[in-house]
């Protein structure tokens, strides 16, 4: 798999019943990014996304909604509420630190950034950033059903 998930393979290459077997690789065309729409950060990105000059076509879907259910049964659509997910147009499924590195692959100006994002020396800042955002959730009630902040984020008085 090309490091920034851009490419879906079945496997290595190996030897089957006496017969070489090459791997299948599978082109990422577009992408469906599952995003939660009651999330004041995930709206952000997804605007910040949107208006970045694209290689690859994102689409919107909000994560748990009647469209992202019908277009993705086979997910657990609970999970993609706490989690980010990402779906190629051949069903490879991105989630965690995967679909945040190819959000980044499908930007023109980006997917650079995103290639060394997937190399170790890139990992900690994906970690990093992935810990910031959940502790934001976290903080705003996002992705739990609460209403966005609660009484948590009101100004000391």
């Amino acid at each position: 798999m090309d490091p920034a998930g851009a490419r879906g393979s079945v496997g290595p290459a190996r030897r089957r019943h006496g017969r070489s077997v090459t791997p299948v690789s599978i082109a990422v065309r577009a992408l469906t990014v599952l995003y939660d729409a009651d999330c004041s950060l995930c709206v952000h990105l997804r605007s910040w996304l949107l208006r970045q000059p694209k290689l690859v076509p994102l689409r919107f879907v909000a994560a748990g909604s009647a469209a992202a259910r019908r277009g993705y049964p086979q997910l657990d659509h609970a999970r993609t509420m706490r989690e980010i997910t990402v779906i190629g147009d051949r069903g490879q499924v991105y989630t965690g630190q995967a679909a945040w590195i190819v959000c980044l692959w499908a930007l023109a100006e980006h997917r650079p950034k995103a290639h060394w994002l997937a190399t170790p020396a890139g990992a900690p800042f994906v970690r990093v950033t992935m810990l910031a955002a959940a502790k934001y959730r976290e903080m705003t009630g996002a992705g739990t059903g609460a209403a966005p902040c609660d009484d948590r984020c009101s100004a000391p008085g």
